[in-house]
């Protein structure tokens, strides 16, 4: 593996449920649990892993589709139930629909064209975050401190 390939972030606690990961850029997301009480807005890690394969497979087919036609509709949803069994916690029938349209026209007529290669080059092999869930890889927890 390349420096190029190493991607990182650092998440700290803010409050009683409450983190912000900021990335090597300096970019910072605020995300919570229920354990942080309220109603916050924030979202969760499950929500942000959610967020994480919706995204990845949008930026994929955006690229493909959007040097043809601007959408007049681009959204991905991501579905999934949490379940807790025998293996732990996790999410399982995890589902990402697409709901694209383009304006009529040449370019949309091939935006629309490509749309369906996109979606299944990105779900094959393109969107790290989907391939990494789908492939399984093992994650490594030490401590460092005390």
């Amino acid at each position: 593996m390349s420096e190029d390939s190493k991607r990182s972030v650092v998440v700290e606690r803010t409050a009683t449920g409450h983190f912000v990961a900021t990335n090597a850029r300096g970019g910072t997301l605020h995300f919570g649990t229920a354990a942080g009480g309220g109603h916050s807005t924030a979202f969760t890690p499950v929500e942000l892993l959610l967020a994480a394969i919706g995204g990845c497979t949008a930026a994929d087919v955006d690229v493909a589709t959007a040097r043809h036609a601007e959408p007049a509709r681009f959204s991905v949803s991501v579905t999934g139930d949490r379940i807790s069994d025998e293996l732990g916690n996790r999410m399982t029938g995890l589902v990402v629909t697409f709901d694209v349209t383009f304006p009529d026209g040449e370019g949309a007529d091939r935006a629309r064209a490509i749309l369906p290669r996109a979606v299944k080059a990105s779900h094959a092999r393109l969107c790290t975050v989907s391939r990494t869930v789908e492939t399984g890889t093992p994650v490594t927890v030490t401590i460092k401190g005390g």
